[in-house]
C-alpha cells in the first residue's frame, strides 16, 4: 500500500521551505486564483462542498466552521492552531518544518474566505525550529506582496502575527488558546457562547488547525469535486498519520481516508518491531480509548473509528507491542494529564491527582480489591463534569483499558508485583 500524497507530494523538492522553491512547485496560486476568481461567499461554499473536515481532532466541517461567523460583523479573526501538544502527535511539526508556506497560503486563502483582516498563528513554545520557518516564510510572503495593504491589488488587506506559546498543554483547547493569545493565563472559557460568535478580543473568530489549512491550496486549485472524490463518504480527503511506539518504520504518513488501519501499522510502518506481537494501538494519540489487533481493518476515518469505539483525535497513531504493561500506559498517560491541567474545575484538578495515586499503587504492588472498578468510578465522575475535554479525555485511555485487559489489573492486585516489569528490564 502506498501513501496518497496530496499535502505531501512536493516534500523533498529543492528549496521548498523558501518561497522561490514554493512557487516553483504551483505554490501561491491557489491564492492568487481565489482573489481573482472567487468571492468569499463562493470560496465559503467551496470549501462546504469539498466535504473537508477539521484534521484537529473534532472533525468538524471545516466551511460550516466558517459560516457560523455572524453576517456583518467586523474585525473578526482567524487563528491557526499549531500548539501541538499531544503525545505521539507530530504532524503539525512536520508541515511546519517542510512547507511553511503551504500553511501559510492556506492560512491567507481562509482569511480571505471570512473577512479577515488579520491573522495569527499560535505555535507551541518548544517549537523552535518551526517558529524560525514560519517567522522567514511570513517574511517572504509579505517582501512578494502576498500579505499586506490591497493584496496583488484584489483590494483585499491582510497581515498574520505570529506568537508563541509558553508550553501549556492546555493551550491546544480553542477557548484556552484564545485567553493565552490575549495575554492572560491560559485557561479554558464557558463554551456557549462559541468563538464564532465571541472569541478572541470579544470578536467573531475562527480556529482551525494547521494540517486543516494546508489542505486548502489543493481544494481551490483543483476543485471541491476532486477532493470529495478522495476518502470516504463521510472522510474526505488524505490525512496525515504521525505514527510511533513499537513499529519498525515510526514516522509521517499521508493516506487515504478510509484505508484500512492494517495498512498504516503494517505495509507503510513495516509491523511491530522486533517480531513481536500487536497488543493494543491508539488511532488518535494519549487521549484516545484503545483498540485491539481485531480492529486492524477499520478504516482510518472519523466516523469508522468512532464506531470501533475509539476515535481518530489528533492522528498520532501509537503502536503497542505484547510487552506492555497496560497498568503502566494508564498510569503515565494520566500522570501526564494531571501536570497539564489548568486546574480551573475540581473534577479534572483532583480526579486525575487521585486517579494518578491509584494506578501508581497498583503498578508498585500495593493495589486493593476493587481498584479497577473504582477507577472507572472516578472516570465516570470525571467525564463530563469537567469544564473543558482535558478532564474528560483523561479518562478514556484507562476506562478502554480495563475494559479490554482488566485481568492485567486483577494480576498486579493478587502478585503485589508488575508481571511485565522483570520482562521489560531483560528485553532493555
Amino acid at each position: 500500500m502506498a501513501e496518497k500524497k496530496i499535502l505531501t507530494k512536493d516534500f523533498g523538492a529543492p528549496g521548498l521551505a523558501h518561497l522561490a522553491g514554493y512557487e516553483q512547485t504551483g505554490g501561491y496560486q491557489a491564492y492568487q486564483k481565489a482573489l481573482k476568481e472567487l468571492q468569499p461567499d463562493a470560496l465559503v461554499e467551496m470549501v462546504k462542498k469539498s466535504g473537508l473536515r477539521g484534521r484537529g481532532g473534532a472533525g468538524f466541517g471545516t466551511g460550516q466552521k466558517w459560516s457560523f461567523l455572524p453576517k456583518g460583523v467586523y474585525p473578526r479573526y482567524l487563528v491557526i492552531n499549531a500548539d501541538e501538544s499531544e503525545p505521539g502527535c507530530f504532524k503539525d511539526r512536520y508541515l511546519l518544518e517542510a512547507s511553511p508556506h503551504q500553511v501559510v497560503e492556506g492560512l491567507l486563502i481562509a482569511a480571505f474566505a471570512i473577512g479577515c483582516n488579520l491573522a495569527f498563528i499560535y505555535i507551541r513554545g518548544e517549537y523552535l525550529p518551526q517558529h524560525e520557518a514560519l517567522e522567514w516564510a511570513l517574511a517572504e510572503a509579505r517582501q512578494a506582496g502576498y500579505i499586506g495593504k490591497n493584496v496583488l491589488g484584489s483590494g483585499f488587506d491582510v497581515d498574520v502575527i505570529l506568537h508563541r506559546g509558553a508550553g501549556a498543554y492546555i493551550c491546544g483547547e480553542e477557548t484556552a488558546l484564545l485567553t493565552s493569545l490575549e495575554g492572560y493565563r491560559g485557561e479554558p472559557r464557558l463554551k456557549p457562547p462559541f468563538p464564532a460568535i465571541k472569541g478572541l478580543y470579544g470578536k467573531p473568530t475562527v480556529v482551525n488547525n494547521v494540517e486543516t489549512v494546508a489542505t486548502l491550496p489543493h481544494i481551490v486549485s483543483n476543485g471541491p469535486d476532486w477532493f470529495a472524490t478522495i476518502g470516504t463518504e463521510t472522510g474526505k480527503g488524505t490525512r496525515l498519520w504521525c505514527m510511533s511506539g513499537h513499529v519498525n518504520r515510526p514516522g509521517n504518513y499521508e493516506m487515504e481516508m478510509g484505508a484500512p488501519i492494517r495498512e498504516l501499522i503494517y505495509d507503510l510502518g513495516g509491523g511491530v518491531w522486533k517480531n513481536r506481537k500487536l497488543k493494543a494501538f491508539q488511532p488518535g494519540g494519549a487521549s484516545m480509548m484503545v483498540l485491539l489487533p481485531q480492529h486492524l481493518d477499520v478504516g482510518l476515518d472519523f466516523d469508522a473509528i468512532q464506531k470501533a469505539g475509539s476515535l481518530a483525535g489528533a492522528g498520532a497513531m501509537v503502536v503497542m507491542d505484547e510487552t506492555t504493561c497496560m497498568v503502566d500506559m494508564c498510569r503515565r498517560y494520566v500522570e501526564f494529564f494531571h501536570h497539564e491541567s489548568c486546574g480551573k474545575c475540581t473534577p479534572c484538578r483532583e480526579g486525575t491527582f487521585w486517579m494518578t495515586n491509584v494506578l501508581t499503587r497498583i503498578e508498585e504492588g500495593e493495589g486493593k480489591a476493587g481498584d479497577a472498578d473504582l477507577l472507572l468510578e472516578m472516570g465516570n465522575n470525571i467525564d463530563g463534569r469537567s469544564f473543558c475535554p482535558l478532564g474528560d479525555a483523561s479518562t478514556w485511555f484507562p476506562r478502554s483499558c480495563i475494559k479490554y485487559f482488566r485481568d492485567e489489573f486483577e494480576q498486579h492486585v493478587t502478585e503485589h508485583a508488575c508481571p511485565f516489569r522483570k520482562e521489560r528490564v531483560m528485553v532493555a
